[in-house]
C-alpha cells in the first residue's frame, strides 16, 4: 500500500529540480552501472517524487517497477533493532542488561588479544557484553567478509551463516559464541553479526519466532505487504536479478587492505543471482536480523513513514516518540563519531562526523562528513546498495533501491543526497 504521491511544491519540493534525479537514474543505467534502481522521496507525510528506471532483470528484459521486489539485505537491521524496542517497552529487559542474562552462551566468550596474535590468544571479557552494544555494533563481533583479522577467518572456517537453510538461529548462535570476540565489548565500533544475534534475543524474549514477530508485529500493522525473510510463489514474477561489477564485485573485498578497482575499471554488469532462480524462493530454517529479508519501495517507506512519526503510521503504534529520539541519538561514548572508534574498514557509512545510535548511523556533523544533511539524520543501506535516510528536521525520508554487490562500488548514495537536499526549495 504507497503512501499519497502529491504535487512535489505542495511539501516544499521543486518540480524542475527533481528532474536532475531522473536523470542521475538513467545515467547510472545507460552506463551499464546499474540494471536498475528506483528512487522515492517524501516530505511532510506524502510522496513527492517516485522514479524507476531501467530493468529488475536485464536478462529477461523484466522493467523494474514500483512493486519490484529486491534484496534489502542489511536494511534489515533497523527492522530488528524497533522490534527489539518494542520489547524493551514491554519490559522484557534493560539495555544495560548482559547478553549472557538471556543467551548464556556468551558469558565464557573470549576476547582475541588483537595485533599479530594467533586466534588461540585469549583473555576474558573484562566487562560483559550488553544488549545495547549488540544494537550500536560495539559488541565485539564481526562479520566473515572482512578478510581483515583471525576472527573474521574463523567466521568463514565454521561457516556462520545466519540466514540458513540447515541450522536454527538458536544453533548458529551457539556456534557463533564459541569464536573469540575481536576485540573488549564496548571498546571499538565493528560492523558486525550484532544483529542476528538480536534476532535471536528478540525470539527468546517474545518466544516467537523472529520471521513470526515480523509478521505479526511489524509487518501487518505497517502494512508492509511485500517484506519478508523468503518470496512467495504468487510474487515471484515481481523479484529482481542481483548484479556485480566485472570487475571487483565481490564481496571479500569490502573490508580487505588491497586498493579497491577505480571505478572505470569495473566494466558492466555480471549476474550474480536471477531473477527466476533464487534462495529466496525458499524459505529459511534461520532468519538474519542482520541482513534477511526481501521489500519493496513502498514497503521499505512505510517502514520510514513510521520512523518520521515518532513510532506511528495510521493508527498503529510500534514504538513511544522517546523511544524513537534515544534509537536516533548517539550511542558512542563521549559522543564521538565512529572514526574516533571504528576500525578503518566498510560498513554501510561513512565514518567521519557519523555517530551511531540504536539500528542506524546518526550524522553528528555534516561539515565534517562532507554532506549536505541536517543534524540527527540517520540512515542505514544493505550490501546489493539500496540505501534509505530519515531527516526529523526537513520531515523528509528517501529510499533507494538497486541490486547491485557490493555497495562500495560505486559512490551513488553520496551523488543521490545532493540531488535530494537541492530539490528542497521551502
Amino acid at each position: 500500500m504507497m503512501l499519497e504521491k502529491v504535487d512535489p511544491s505542495v511539501v516544499g519540493v521543486s518540480q524542475e529540480r527533481l528532474k536532475r534525479i531522473t536523470r542521475w537514474l538513467e545515467q547510472q543505467v545507460g552506463e551499464g552501472k546499474l540494471a536498475g534502481a528506483s528512487a522515492l522521496v517524501a516530505r511532510r507525510g506524502k510522496i513527492a517524487y517516485l522514479q524507476c528506471a531501467g530493468f529488475a532483470d536485464k536478462e529477461d528484459g523484466k522493467v523494474l517497477a514500483p512493486d519490484t521486489i529486491v534484496r534489502i539485505y542489511s536494511m534489515t537491521k533497523p527492522l530488528t533493532t524497533v522490534a527489539a524496542m518494542m520489547l524493551y517497552e514491554e519490559g522484557c529487559f534493560q539495555l544495560d542488561d548482559p547478553v549472557a542474562k538471556y543467551l548464556p552462551e556468551f558469558g565464557d566468550t573470549p576476547v582475541w588479544r588483537g595485533g599479530g596474535a594467533p586466534i588461540t590468544d585469549v583473555e576474558e571479557q573484562r566487562s560483559p557484553m550488553l544488549v545495547k552494544q549488540l544494537m550500536s555494533h560495539t559488541s565485539g563481533l564481526t562479520y566473515h567478509f572482512m578478510h581483515s583479522t583471525p576472527v573474521d577467518a574463523q567466521y568463514r572456517e565454521q561457516a556462520i551463516e545466519f540466514q540458513s537453510h540447515s541450522e536454527s538461529l538458536a544453533q548458529v548462535t551457539r556456534r557463533l559464541a564459541s569464536i573469540p570476540l575481536l576485540c573488549q565489548p564496548g571498546s571499538q565500533w565493528n560492523y558486525s553479526v550484532a544483529t542476528d544475534v538480536l534476532g535471536r534475543l528478540v525470539e527468546v524474549l517474545s518466544g516467537m519466532s523472529l520471521a513470526d514477530f515480523f509478521r505479526q508485529r511489524i509487518f501487518a500493522p505497517l502494512k508492509m505487504v511485500d517484506t519478508g525473510f523468503s518470496v512467495p510463489e504468487q510474487t515471484r514474477h515481481r523479484f529482481a536479478a542481483l548484479y556485480g561489477p566485472a570487475v571487483g564485485g565481490d564481496m571479500s573485498s569490502v573490508g580487505g587492505a588491497a586498493a579497491p578497482v577505480p571505478q572505470e575499471e569495473r566494466g558492466g554488469l555480471v549476474l550474480q543471482e536471477s531473477s527466476t532462480q533464487s534462495v529466496y524462493f525458499e524459505e529459511p530454517m534461520s532468519c538474519s536480523g542482520g541482513g534477511g529479508l526481501v521489500s519493496t519501495i513502498g514497503d521499505y517507506a512505510r517502514f520510514c513513514q513510521m520512523l518520521i512519526n515518532e513510532g506511528e503510521l495510521e493508527g498503529e503504534r510500534l514504538l513511544a516518540p522517546s523511544t524513537l529520539c534515544y534509537m536516533r541519538t548517539n550511542q558512542l561514548p563521549n559522543n564521538c563519531d565512529m572514526a574516533a572508534m571504528g576500525q578503518p574498514v566498510w560498513s554501510e557509512t561513512s565514518y567521519d562526523g557519523i555517530g551511531f545510535g540504536l539500528g542506524f548511523a546518526v550524522v553528528l556533523d555534516p561539515v565534517k562528513a562532507s554532506i549536505i544533511t541536517s543534524v540527527g539524520e540517520h540512515h542505514w543501506g544493505g550490501a546489493a546498495s539500496t540505501f534509505f535516510w530519515v531527516d526529523p528536521a526537513e520531515d523528509l525520508f528517501v529510499v533507494f533501491l538497486t541490486q547491485l554487490v557490493p555497495s562500495s562500488t560505486y559512490p551513488i548514495r553520496r551523488e543521490l543526497r545532493a540531488r535530494v537536499y537541492q530539490a528542497l526549495v521551502n
